[in-house]
């Protein structure tokens, strides 16, 4: 990350991991400003960042090298694939340090600035995030907001903007107003720039809801496209006053599957709506239309082999989870383009899409409550997304499976790749996209630690 404080770069450190670690890229943030609390404590004076500081800048070098120390050991011993860097690296001088260490490495560098000249917008960050911040606990918030400032002019006094031509870098001016890319090399540094295009930081609420109660979910069947039950029928009635309640008069789009049982859902809700075949549910393949009580009895053995790894199990001529998080990608893309979205789609489906806004590991995404007629309001913060679920007072089905303790006997029957039905498809963890080989987690190596010291003289403010 490049950028002065409070222009939102531990909001895009941690959105970009949050939509790496969903695609099954292992991605970790190394924050300077934690290691520097750790090393010197928090409640720091703005003078600390005074460029004619002495010791301050000493200090603050040393936590920049300790974070990189662990970046790098992190890359060489826990099969890390993207580390996100997230300091100020406002100098040319700091990021040509970087670029040599982690060269050395064999490790590639790609730098993401946010640029901001909006004061408002500034003001409103240091507000909301910073002010927050373990720096500023039990400060009166008005010194705070005079102290970061403060802090912000001292780094403002050697601030350089990223012009050096031999550098991979995107640079983000005014929220996403204006993008400047250059030397962008490979699928994932274009995955990561195409991302970081779309995001926006206006606030927003993002609706989850599962369509109605179906005819299909009373008799137990996976798939189809039935049409809403009674009690299905009754929640799409009580739908609009839900929303209207909550959101207000602010505007709102909804989305729903191509399928019946979302489009009935829906058909009360006065606000333009878009129907996406990429939010149509699982595809359950040769097993669509089935009870899981009839899937076990005929195909005992995948059965057992999609408790096993539910994740990754595909049903022969369908899907796995794997497959359907690759499907949802653009709708994540145009999700994060766009402001008040209401989605109303499958069990499945919405579980992909939730596990992407609170950090789901795979292995615990198909296993999320996503209960009938209830509507999930998630507002995305720079940390995460706060959570609020509200239930409609209409009995339905309990369609949740819970993870079975695995026996003996389904781990031996999991450890089949192909059965009756379907298959396992991948190794847990490994990524949904396509990356360069040369970006696949190195074999740990048994070498001697880096040299790097702490505080070492030759390393730059």
């Amino acid at each position: 990350m490049v950028g002065l404080p409070a222009r939102g770069k531990t909001y895009i450190s941690q959105k970009v991991c949050r939509y790496l670690t969903w695609l099954g890229i292992n991605t970790k943030v190394f924050n300077v400003g934690n290691y520097r609390r750790k090393l010197h404590g928090a409640h720091l004076p703005h003078t600390f960042f005074d460029p004619h500081n002495t010791l301050g800048e000493q200090q603050r070098r040393e936590a920049a090298a300790a974070a990189l120390e662990d970046m790098i050991r992190w890359f060489n011993e826990d099969q890390g694939i993207v580390a996100i860097y997230d300091a100020t690296n406002s100098t040319m001088a700091r990021r040509r340090w970087l670029c040599d260490k982690l060269g050395k490495e064999d490790i590639q560098v790609l730098f993401i600035e946010s640029i901001c000249q909006d004061e408002e917008l500034i003001l409103a960050n240091i507000k909301d995030v910073k002010l927050s911040s373990p720096d500023y606990a039990d400060t009166d918030p008005d010194e705070a907001a005079i102290d970061f400032m403060a802090r912000i002019d001292h780094y403002k006094e050697q601030y350089e903007t990223i012009t050096e031509p031999e550098l991979t870098y995107i640079k983000l001016i005014n929220v996403g107003s204006q993008n400047v890319i250059n030397m962008i090399q490979g699928y994932l540094e274009s995955r990561i720039v195409y991302y970081l295009m779309n995001l926006h930081i206006a606030p927003r609420k993002i609706y989850f809801s599962r369509h109605g109660e179906s005819q299909y979910n009373l008799l137990g069947k996976i798939g189809g496209d039935s049409a809403l039950s009674e009690r299905g029928r009754m929640y799409a009635d009580k739908l609009p006053e839900l929303i209207k309640t909550n959101l207000g008069d602010q505007p709102l789009t909804v989305w729903t599957s191509t399928l019946k049982r979302t489009i009935e859902t829906s058909q009360n809700l006065n606000y333009p709506k878009l129907q996406w075949k990429a939010l149509d549910e699982l595809d359950a393949g040769v097993c669509d239309g089935m009870t899981y009580e009839e899937i076990e009895q005929k195909y005992p053995e995948d059965f057992a082999n999609r408790d096993e790894d539910k994740f990754n199990y595909r049903y022969r001529g369908g899907e796995s989870y794997r497959d359907v998080v690759l499907r949802l990608e653009p709708i994540i893309m145009e999700l994060e383009r766009h402001e008040n979205i209401l989605i109303i789609g499958h069990q499945a489906i919405l579980r992909c899409i939730y596990a992407y806004f609170m950090n789901y590991k795979h292995e615990d995404l198909p296993y999320i409550k996503i209960p009938l007629h209830t509507v999930i309001e998630l507002t995305p913060k720079a940390y995460g997304s706060e959570e609020k679920r509200f239930k409609v007072d209409i009995d339905a089905v309990d369609t949740h499976r819970p993870k079975l303790k695995k026996s003996a006997s389904i781990r031996k029957l999991g450890a089949l790749n192909l059965g009756a039905s379907g298959e396992i498809v991948k190794e847990p963890m490994s990524p949904i996209i396509p990356i360069s080989p040369n970006l696949f987690p190195k074999t740990p190596s048994k070498k001697e630690p880096s040299t790097l010291q702490l505080g070492e003289a030759a390393l730059p403010p």
